[in-house]
């Protein structure tokens, strides 16, 4: 998928306010995210708005506290809404300010919108209570969630003309997303428990003793909590490395949005590693100075440039 579009086009008044709209949202409820995207050129960073602020509306109507039966039917609705803005029936005057900022940005961009009824599908499964055996039963989760959003986003990057191997940057997206995901997981395991939500597998809780769950801040009696979260870092490690491969398929700023964005994250993992009960007795954070140090960084291409290397290394 090379860049189609040239995305410098005027933007009338009533899509420039959808726009800033959902850059509101973003700038307010995804601190991670917007370091990775105030990276990015003006026409992709209000496209990604525009993504953000539609998955946030999915997001919050499965987090939210109405009953499951008014849930499911509000997830619908949303599916409606995207009916809507893939069949180009939204106009510029309607008053969701999300559709018409998402209506603009398919219009301009390559966006595979089908991803966000994957989205809509993960949630469903959160709104039913869903559990997970094994990680093969939660990669379907992930790639719902997470996943679909990676192959949304490089609809929005685009690839570089000529670059290698580059039929393989949905994949790469997808894999991304599903590190991410799990990086998520594992912060949010005390929070999501305290919700009556287990997303870690079955599997692996009953291998480390933790079977009981996690719902107060010490690990639960006997287990090997320490050494769960070794092996989640171990599996999210080894899929960052993978999904990392999609960097040098990207432009300089649409790389360091995404090298940004996953550093974040890769920092996350790394505190995590070193104080696993840490995240049992609150959410673990990045300070703001250390993650716009990880957008320079990402800004500077140095992740980009160590991907490409160590590919060249391996094709050696």
């Amino acid at each position: 998928m090379i860049r189609a579009v040239e995305a410098s086009q005027a933007v009338s008044a009533p899509v420039l306010a959808a726009y800033r709209y959902c850059e509101t949202v973003t700038g307010q409820q995804a601190r991670n995210f917007a370091y990775g995207i105030r990276l990015l050129p003006t026409a992709e960073r209000r496209a990604m708005s525009a993504l953000y602020a539609f998955s946030r509306r999915v997001d919050d109507i499965g987090d939210g506290e109405l009953p499951g039966a008014v849930k499911v039917e509000r997830l619908e609705d949303t599916r409606a809404l995207l009916g809507r803005v893939q069949a180009g029936a939204v106009e510029e005057d309607d008053t969701d300010p999300v559709a018409v900022a998402l209506a603009h940005a398919a219009g301009v961009f390559p966006i595979p919108l089908g991803g966000l009824d994957e989205l809509i599908d993960g949630v469903q499964m959160d709104v039913r209570g869903a559990t997970y055996e094994t990680w093969d039963d939660l990669k379907v989760y992930c790639r719902c969630v997470a996943g679909a959003i990676g192959r949304l986003s490089l609809g929005i990057f685009g690839t570089e003309p000529g670059a290698r191997g580059v039929e393989r940057a949905p994949e790469y997206a997808d894999t991304l997303g599903l590190a991410l995901q799990l990086t998520n997981i594992l912060r949010d395991v005390r929070e999501d428990a305290e919700g009556g939500r287990t997303y870690l597998p079955a599997d692996d809780l009953a291998k480390f003793g933790c079977s009981a769950g996690f719902a107060g801040p010490t690990p639960p009696e006997g287990s090997d909590f320490a050494g769960l979260v070794h092996f989640e870092v171990r599996r999210a490690r080894a899929l960052f490395a993978e999904g990392y491969r999609l960097l040098p398929m990207l432009d300089r700023r649409s790389g360091a949005c995404v090298a940004a964005m996953a550093g974040i994250y890769r920092r996350l993992l790394d505190r995590i590693e070193r104080d696993p009960e840490a995240v049992l007795r609150g959410r673990v954070s990045l300070p703001g100075r250390e993650k716009a140090y990880v957008a320079v960084r990402g800004l500077s291409g140095f992740d980009t440039r160590h991907v490409s290397r160590h590919t060249l290394r391996g094709r050696a």
